[in-house]
């Protein structure tokens, strides 16, 4: 792409988009698919992830410390894949995710604490279909941290229903990741502009270190 061309879609983003919505008051943090087929070089949707993965840890260690609420989602079909309809019959590597399948299981050294919630879901948006809205809702939730697997697709998803359901997204780049770097950093540009912040994993450590742990 000319490098003219970049600069000028650049400016012409940050003229027309340019805006932040800032951390809000009462955070959670959502861990999205880190399970071992994105982590196992024999699976089609080995992604290559552990570096965000890792990011990923150091957030949720933070948020245990800060008492903030952390949940996690996995993907989970029937044996024939019809809870997961069309996207089942669409993106074909979606069998991995078949009940009882070691690639469905949580990557080594992710282990969710048992007063942490796991959502189970079977389309791409953490929201759909699912009980995370009413959560969140109930828990006086009103700022998403996003992290996870893969940022074209889940991580997308559950940006956009994140802002669509009133939660202030969150995205942090660190400790998302995708299968290449091109689609990788053209969401990340996406999201940033239209539908939350995307943030460093440092700035998401400093934010969660100002916060008062609730009793």
């Amino acid at each position: 792409m000319n490098e003219d061309f970049t600069q000028d879609l650049r400016a012409n983003y940050d003229r027309a988009y340019g805006n932040r919505i800032g951390f809000g008051r009462r955070p959670a943090l959502i861990l999205v698919d880190f399970v071992r087929a994105y982590f196992d070089p024999a699976c089609e949707l080995y992604a290559d992830v552990q570096d965000e993965l890792e990011s990923a840890m150091r957030i949720l260690t933070a948020s245990r410390d800060r008492e903030i609420p952390v949940m996690y989602t996995n993907v989970v079909y029937d044996q024939a894949g019809r809870l997961g309809g069309r996207f089942f019959q669409k993106a074909m590597p979606l069998h991995n995710f078949v009940a009882g399948s070691p690639m469905g299981a949580w990557a080594e050294g992710l282990n969710p604490a048992p007063d942490e919630i796991v959502i189970s879901k079977q389309y791409a948006s953490a929201f759909f279909g699912t009980s995370l809205a009413p959560l969140l809702t109930t828990l006086g939730v009103d700022t998403l941290i996003i992290t996870g697997v893969t940022t074209s697709g889940c991580i997308r998803a559950t940006c956009l229903d994140s802002c669509q359901h009133g939660f202030i997204p969150i995205v942090v780049a660190d400790a998302c990741g995708d299968r290449h770097p091109a689609p990788h950093e053209a969401n990340l540009f996406d999201m940033n502009a239209k539908y939350g912040d995307v943030v460093s994993e440092a700035e998401v450590l400093e934010y969660l270190s100002g916060l008062e742990i609730s009793r």
